[in-house]
């Protein structure tokens, strides 16, 4: 019998594959990853071998996608189209390296994955999949199959009776992970409309939470949150104690027209609290350490990196490269940043580096002032020449 590693989330799309693929006479094995998502992985092997898999392999893989995917991104500032903080677009080049080393193991001739034919995730996986080894052959049953809808879907794993999370009210395509959460579908593809408070499922309603701040510290080194509020964490527990705090006051919620990959646009709503929390504190950090031509060629840099982790570039060399000028930025990007959060906003309210370029008696105002202001004209007039006729 033919073999296929399906990269298996437990939700409807793969567990329906899972049947889909049996039924085209595949054995088939699932490959889930660990990447945070705070999923029962015992309720999700039980699901699997009801759909029918022969075989699954559950991964821890968060340590290797916070040091290897998102500190990098994170460094880099990598965000796309101003909102989406990339937290499924990174996971993805790591599920779809998993994927190929299972089937390396498994002998397998082919892989599969749930991916839809109009969404950004199926470019990601397969792209992943043939520069890591191009001779696996994919399968994509959402691009194959009958089903027109999700409630066809919903009616076929009635039929085989597959024990999924998904409603007719509640119809949302949801991915999650440590870093964020996709949402997508559903009464979310009415643009008219707010999304319903039922779509959110880490952060609080900014409407329904207290009138007064929280301010927290965050303590970098070298690029990398290290502390929060003083107290040092190791990377998971930092970043789910930020999504804890966060959500709690509404932080992270971004709602957004989103361009995507094979050219049409989506309304995409997302939950991001640590990861807005620590691109803020991080940003401003870099305000206060890069010289002015570094930080406004980085802010280039970073659009074009969250343009190939977006498009499924991950393992090419121009990210190669562009992580290759990013990490010397880093030197000193260490200090301690206060943040504000309050109704679902963010703000950086202090700051403080030992490498900070900020000079009070060059900025001041007042008697401490040690700008020699009358330089100012001859350097005005040099600046200015080239624009004189």
């Amino acid at each position: 019998m033919k073999k296929v590693v399906l990269a298996y989330s437990g939700g409807l799309d793969t567990s329906c594959a899972v049947r889909w693929l049996k039924e085209q006479e595949f054995e088939v094995i699932c490959f889930v990853a660990d990447l945070g998502q705070g999923e029962n992985f015992g309720e999700i092997e039980k699901r699997a071998k009801l759909a029918g898999a022969s075989k699954i392999y559950i991964q821890d893989l968060k340590d290797e996608f916070i040091q290897d995917f998102i500190i990098p991104a994170l460094k880099a500032d990598a965000i796309y189209e101003g909102k989406y903080l990339l937290a499924t677009a990174l996971g993805r080049p790591l599920i779809a390296k998993h994927l190929v080393a299972i089937a390396h193991k498994e002998k397998a001739q082919y892989v599969a994955h749930g991916c839809t034919g109009k969404g950004n995730d199926q470019v990601r996986i397969e792209v992943t999949i043939g520069i890591l080894d191009a001779k696996l052959q994919i399968i994509a049953p959402a691009r194959e199959w009958e089903f027109k809808s999700r409630e066809e879907e919903l009616e076929y794993a009635k039929m085989y009776s597959i024990p999924v999370e998904v409603t007719r009210k509640k119809p949302y395509s949801i991915d999650m992970n440590i870093w964020g959460v996709s949402i997508e579908a559903g009464v979310l593809e009415n643009l008219e409309q707010e999304p319903p408070e039922d779509a959110y499922l880490i952060t609080k309603s900014p409407t329904h939470i207290s009138t007064y701040p929280k301010y927290i510290e965050i303590d970098f080194d070298k690029g990398i949150p290290k502390k929060i509020d003083g107290k040092a964490y190791k990377l998971e527990a930092l970043i789910n104690q930020l999504n804890e705090i966060g959500g709690l006051y509404g932080v992270g919620r971004s709602d957004l027209i989103e361009n995507r990959l094979v050219g049409i646009k989506s309304r995409e709503v997302y939950e991001a609290p640590a990861a807005t929390i620590l691109y803020a504190a991080h940003r401003e950090l870099e305000s206060l350490v890069l010289d002015r031509e570094l930080a406004h060629f980085k802010e280039i840099v970073a659009l074009k990196y969250a343009e190939l982790v977006y498009y499924g570039f991950w393992y090419t060399p121009l990210r190669e490269a562009l992580d290759g000028f990013i990490e010397p930025t880093q030197r000193y990007v260490s200090g301690k940043i206060k943040l504000r959060l309050f109704k679902g906003s963010c703000t950086p309210v202090a700051r403080k580096s030992p490498y900070s370029l900020y000079k009070k008696e060059l900025s001041t105002y007042g008697k401490e002032d040690k700008f020699n202001q009358k330089l100012a004209e001859g350097f005005i007039k040099i600046w200015g020449l080239p624009y004189q006729r």
